[in-house]
């Protein structure tokens, strides 16, 4: 009978059950794995052969067959290391473990029998849980993060011989006493809306952007503090909850971008690719099929800086998870979805040369409407705001003082937040105006004659499609609820109106054949 030793894999953000189980018999000395593992896990042979010679004792001179089952799913990685070494001294009778049924293995190998840290160990040891697996042992540099888990007792070591002499009973399990914890900086707000001047307008846009969770295009020359606004977003956005923070954390231990001495990640994420950046590694993919910046970014904010710069192919590839705040990445070993319910944050030059409509620009209004035309319409169309940002002289900011700081900004938006929340408190997928449906307008955007008489002649004039007007609806739906008003106001729908600046500029250019 073979020996069976739990680990884990992981697919999308959910980890699964995988049985190490190996079979020593006679015959010509050779190492087979099998179960359709990459290249890290054929490579496992030769890390655990030189790992337990290391550790004191002898690889078996026989035939070593390792199955990792189920064997109809991929595997990646090298984190089954310690749980294919552990069955092979447990199979050759080189340990006696009793219970080892009540373990988990999760660790890379190194040569000399060290133990190297793994990515993607907190959506793993929540698996070993469910699982109903009572003690994991893992490396030690991955035991902050794997605590996150609560009812699962956790040993973290930092060799393989350490592993076996507890398993054995040679050696208690003590726990090494924590250094004094460093000032978390990465967990630390850096930016604050306290540092803007002279921007209200731009500032009041983004409240309502953050308050409601809808997505925001900043138009304006270089210089005029597009990004500034864009970074000091995630900072008046309501804070995390535990259940939003341990997701968070599960994709970025996924990715490898967890950082060292840090377990749970609390700031909302703020997420800036550059415009050169590829399909895969904005919405995730490559040969293993990895989170990308659209999920990297889930629970916070993607922020896209020179909007028309993106490729086409690459800006259109976003209308799924802007839309469905997930995306699926299908791979011929399976699909993954990943979460990307991120709020969406753009900027882009008003034309070619950054400066219209100034005396400096010298573009044509047919450049500039084909440099906007970079931007396809079902993107536009998923954009809640589009606000033009003027230039604020160094000498005019001196005598500027700032509007509102983070902290108050993001009292007012978790104020409102709540009041949304109780709202759709028995409707299932939404907390916020943002993602109301169809059947949600109707019920909580009624319109009194005026209101509607306006928002109509508006949409008639500049083409607005039933997908810019709903976005519309949504937006006066938050702007009364920032004025804690029980319906909308005609008020509240002329505020939104202003806040379609592109739409208002490109219909004053005409282009002459």
């Amino acid at each position: 009978m073979a020996t069976v030793v739990k680990s884990f894999a992981i697919q999308g953000i959910e980890g699964y059950n995988v049985d190490i189980e190996t079979k020593i018999l006679e015959g010509q000395p050779m190492t087979s794995i099998i179960g359709m593992g990459d290249v890290a896990v054929k490579e496992a042979g030769d890390r655990i052969q030189s790992a337990i010679d290391e550790s004191g004792y002898i690889f078996p001179k026989k035939r070593v067959i390792i199955s990792l089952a189920p064997g109809d799913k991929k595997k990646r990685g090298s984190h089954y290391d310690l749980a294919m070494a552990i069955g092979v001294l447990q199979e050759d009778k080189s340990i006696a473990v009793k219970e080892l049924e009540q373990y988990g293995f999760i660790g890379e190998l190194c040569l000399d029998g060290g133990l190297r840290a793994c990515c993607g160990i907190l959506p793993m040891i929540l698996a070993a849980k469910k699982e109903g697996i009572k003690k994991i042992i893992i490396p030690e540099t991955n035991k902050d993060e794997a605590k996150l888990v609560q009812g699962i007792e956790i040993f973290g070591f930092s060799t393989l011989i350490d592993v076996i002499q507890y398993l054995e009973g040679k050696q208690s399990f003590v726990e090494k006493s924590k250094k004094k914890k460093r000032e978390d900086t990465f967990n630390k707000q850096i930016f604050d809306f306290k540092d803007v001047k002279g921007q209200k307008k731009i500032v009041d846009a983004a409240l309502l952007a953050a308050a409601g969770g809808h997505n925001m295009l900043m138009i304006g020359e270089p210089g005029c503090g597009k990004t500034m606004i864009a970074q000091r977003i995630p900072s008046i956005l309501p804070t995390m909850s535990e259940e939003e923070c341990l997701e968070v954390t599960k994709i970025y231990s996924i990715a490898g971008l967890l950082p060292a001495g840090h377990s749970l990640l609390r700031n909302r994420p703020f997420r800036a690719p550059h415009h050169n950046a590829s399909l895969n590694s904005l919405i995730g993919g490559g040969v293993n099929a990895m989170p990308g910046e659209v999920s990297l970014a889930h629970n916070g904010v993607l922020f896209l800086d020179e909007l028309p710069e993106f490729s086409r192919r690459t800006l259109d590839a976003l209308r799924q998870p802007v839309e469905d705040k997930k995306v699926s990445v299908a791979r011929v070993n399976g699909t993954h979805t990943y979460p990307a319910n991120f709020m969406f944050v753009t900027a882009m030059n008003p034309c070619p040369c950054g400066y219209y409509p100034s005396s400096k620009c010298r573009c044509t209004d047919y450049e500039i409407i084909k440099y906007r035309g970079k931007i396809s319409g079902p993107i536009m169309d998923r954009i809640d705001i589009q606000k033009e940002v003027h230039p604020v002289g160094f000498f005019d900011m001196e005598n500027e003082s700032s509007t509102y700081s983070s902290e108050e900004l993001r009292k007012k938006v978790e104020s409102v937040r709540k009041i949304q929340q109780e709202r759709y408190k028995n409707e299932e997928g939404v907390n916020c105006n943002a993602q109301m449906t169809t059947t949600l307008l109707q019920k909580y955007c009624e319109l009194d004659a005026d209101s509607l008489n306006l928002l109509k002649e508006t949409s008639e004039k500049y083409g607005y499609s039933a997908r810019v007007i709903h976005k519309l609806l949504r937006l006066a739906r938050t702007s009364a609820d920032l004025e804690e008003a029980e319906n909308i106001r005609q008020c509240d729908i002329e505020k939104v109106l202003s806040y379609r600046d592109l739409d208002q500029s490109n219909s004053q250019m005409m282009v002459v054949s």
